[in-house]
């Protein structure tokens, strides 16, 4: 808009250039045409314009503004919006929005300001950082963390903050290789230093990254810079570690199925124990119960015949044998 109004000042002020051009041409009788009246307002209107957007100094959103006088940088920041500030002053613009800074296994950084925005187009700025647990193992963190500059603190950070050749994003590039980088690598180490690796990796992961995220949150403070967020992506072992961790897991792993062999093997022994009890047991009652049967019998002799009614059908055999030689009697009614 800005840009517009100046172009249309200027166009303004050339149309009144030409219109009185053409007025004294006609006066001394070089030239005719028609005339417009009161043409001084193409003049003044479009100069008041230009003198107004001098002053003016819009600042943009997601920006806020610096102003740097003759003196120095004011120590003053501008949020989003429209300002008077003499022409004569220079300003600029502090990106306020949140930046993620990402240390993973992957990596693509270039420090030179040619390459700055394919640096920030990469998902990841440095590598995995590895830090040493309580035991003195060391534990691998894809980590990022989510920043952004103080609004309000925007003129300290232009003032204090060296820019390494590349301006406003020189500055960024800076505080995320010598602030954030250092900080979080610094805090994470004395947060994972008082944790074992099994912790670590699994039930503390939280607790960790809650710790971490308030330990940023007041070491960039200094620099006047906002932690907003903290986020474990991902935890590693050591090479070392890991192979040991397996081959302790197939370690223990055998014992459990060695104690399982173990215990099947004893159920097997007990159960046979049990059988060999409950026949032993049956062969006793057996016996024993022959034993009483042939001591009644020899003291009665009778219960044989007994036996024998017990058994009996109640159907009288059809021939029977005689008790002398070859007489058979037919005991058959019909």
């Amino acid at each position: 808009m800005k840009t517009i109004l100046i172009l249309l000042s200027i166009a303004s002020i050339i149309y009144w250039s030409i219109a009185k051009i053409g007025k004294l041409l006609r006066k001394h009788g070089s030239a005719s045409g028609f005339v417009i009246k009161n043409t001084i307002w193409f003049l003044i209107i479009p100069i008041l314009i230009i003198t107004v957007l001098l002053f003016l100094y819009i600042v943009p959103s997601q920006k806020c503004g610096v102003v740097v006088t003759p003196s120095g940088v004011k120590q003053q920041s501008y949020p989003t919006g429209w300002y008077f500030v003499p022409f004569w002053f220079k300003t600029y613009e502090m990106d306020k929005t949140a930046q993620v800074y990402t240390c993973a296994t992957r990596t693509s950084v270039s420090k030179s300001d040619a390459d700055y925005k394919e640096y920030k187009d990469e998902a990841t700025q440095s590598t995995t950082i590895w830090t040493p647990t309580i035991d003195g193992i060391k534990m691998g963190f894809d980590i990022s963390v989510s920043w952004a500059i103080d609004p309000e603190m925007a003129w300290w950070i232009y003032d204090n903050v060296s820019e390494m050749d590349g301006g406003a994003k020189g500055r960024f590039y800076w505080l995320e290789e010598n602030v954030i980088k250092a900080k979080l690598k610094s805090s994470l180490a004395l947060t994972t230093s008082k944790y074992t690796p099994i912790q670590v990796y699994s039930d503390k992961r939280q607790q960790i990254q809650d710790e971490v995220y308030e330990k940023m949150k007041s070491d960039i403070s200094f620099y006047h810079l906002v932690c907003k967020q903290v986020d474990i992506r991902e935890v590693y072992y050591n090479a070392d570690y890991e192979r040991a961790i397996n081959a302790k897991k197939l370690e223990e792993q055998e014992v459990m199925r060695l104690v399982e062999v173990t215990r099947q093997k004893e159920e097997l022994r007990k159960q046979e124990i049990i059988n060999k009890d409950i026949a032993i047991t049956k062969a006793q009652g057996e016996a024993e119960a022959l034993r009483i049967q042939g001591q009644s019998i020899t003291h009665n002799p009778k219960i044989i015949e007994l036996e024998w009614i017990k058994k009996w059908d109640g159907v009288l055999p059809t021939y029977m044998m005689g008790s002398g030689q070859g007489v058979m009697l037919n005991l058959n009614n019909k």
